[in-house]
Parts: structure tokens; C-alpha cells; sequence
């Protein structure tokens, strides 16, 4: 048994939740810093200084946490289908206060909630492939039934975890954890929604592809 047959409903719903808590601390804890300011000093400058801060921190909670609504939440009952226009658009919000740019090329459809999840996933992981920031552009084959997701990622350094790279040549990971759990739980969507996971480190880059089964 691996440590992801291992993994619980329960114990894989509490690592979720501390990724996506781990990713809104930094911005609600600005806010938090800015607000102290605010009480704590008279200088005009310094509470302008400090209202920005409080702004761009809610942006970028608010961000985060519509994406991860999308990525990891339930979004809709059993079989509900999400409109990629969404996705599009929370994607874009998620990839405006990271390094990468996003250059979306998939068109505007319903597919079911779990492949959105999946594409959201891989951008997330596309994310983490371009340190130094870059571009991340993602286009889509096939029909809402049988798709391949294709994310192309570029930039002046590229590189995939090592995490990513040991379970593609599938050696699955001894221990999960919440600084790990995100490309294991891109694997389970994926398993789950019947479609193939491939990475892999180009010349010019890093290619992401998720393509169905069916």
C-alpha cells in the first residue's frame, strides 16, 4: 500500500484545508498588520501606506479563496458541471499577484466539476514549475466528454518538483503532507475523472497534459 492508498477521505479533506490556509495567511496577516498601523500611527502618509496594504491584501485573499472554492471545493452537488468561463476568470485572478502570466486558449463551455477541478490543479502546479515567474498557457482538445488539457509553461528558469517528477515515473510518495498534498490530490481528480497525467520538462520549457481515457 502506498501513502496515497493509505489516505483517508478524512485526513485528505484536513491536508486540503491547511494548503488552502496556508495560502490566505500571508495576506489576511497583511491586512491584520495594516490595520494596526492605522491605530497605532498619526503620520497621513503612513495610514495612506496603510489602507494600500489593506487593499491589495484583500484582493489577493479574495483571490486565492475564489479559486480555491473552484480547485478544492464541492462547487455544486454530485455531477454538476462548472462553466470554464469561471475557471477562466478565477485563474486569472490566482496568476495576478503570482510571477507567471497566464494565456488562456480553451474555449467557453460547461464540463463537468471534477475536470474544471483538474485544470485548475494544473494550473496550480504549472505555477510552481516557473519560480522566476513566466507564462502559462493552456489550451484544450476534444470535447466536455473526452478533453486534453494541454498547459504549456515557459520562462527564463523552469523546473518541476521533485514530488511531481518521482510520481510520474510512479513512485508515489512515502508520506503526504500539506506542502505535498497538491499534486497528489491533481492525481486523485485526474484518476477520478478518467484522464491520463503526464509531465514533463522540455528544452524550452515544461508540458502539462491531462487527457481522457475515454
Amino acid at each position: 500500500m502506498t501513502a496515497i492508498d493509505d489516505l483517508s477521505a478524512l485526513d485528505l479533506a484536513a491536508l486540503v484545508a491547511s494548503r488552502v490556509c496556508h495560502d490566505i495567511i500571508s495576506p489576511v496577516g497583511a491586512i491584520t498588520n495594516g490595520l494596526e498601523v492605522l491605530d497605532e500611527e498619526d503620520s497621513g502618509d503612513m495610514k495612506e501606506f496603510a489602507m494600500e496594504l489593506i487593499r491589495k491584501s484583500a484582493r489577493q485573499a479574495s483571490a486565492k479563496l475564489q479559486f480555491a472554492r473552484l480547485a478544492f471545493g464541492a462547487a455544486g452537488s454530485a455531477g454538476a458541471e462548472i462553466d470554464l468561463g469561471d475557471a477562466q476568470s478565477v485563474a486569472a485572478g490566482f496568476l495576478a499577484n503570482e510571477k507567471a502570466d497566464l494565456e488562456w486558449q480553451v474555449p467557453r463551455l460547461l464540463m463537468p466539476k471534477n475536470r474544471v477541478k483538474l485544470l485548475l490543479n494544473l494550473i496550480l502546479l504549472a505555477n510552481q514549475c516557473v519560480p522566476r515567474g513566466g507564462l502559462i498557457t493552456v489550451r484544450m482538445e476534444g470535447d466536455p466528454q473526452t478533453p486534453t488539457f494541454e498547459l504549456k509553461v515557459t520562462g527564463s528558469t523552469t523546473k518541476v518538483p521533485a514530488l511531481v517528477l518521482d510520481m510520474m515515473a510512479g513512485n508515489e510518495p512515502e508520506r503526504i503532507d500539506a506542502h505535498t498534498v497538491q499534486p497528489v490530490y491533481a492525481a486523485l481528480l485526474a484518476r477520478e475523472s478518467g484522464m491520463n497525467l503526464e509531465v514533463v520538462k522540455e528544452e524550452d520549457g515544461v508540458k502539462i497534459t491531462a487527457a481522457s481515457t475515454a
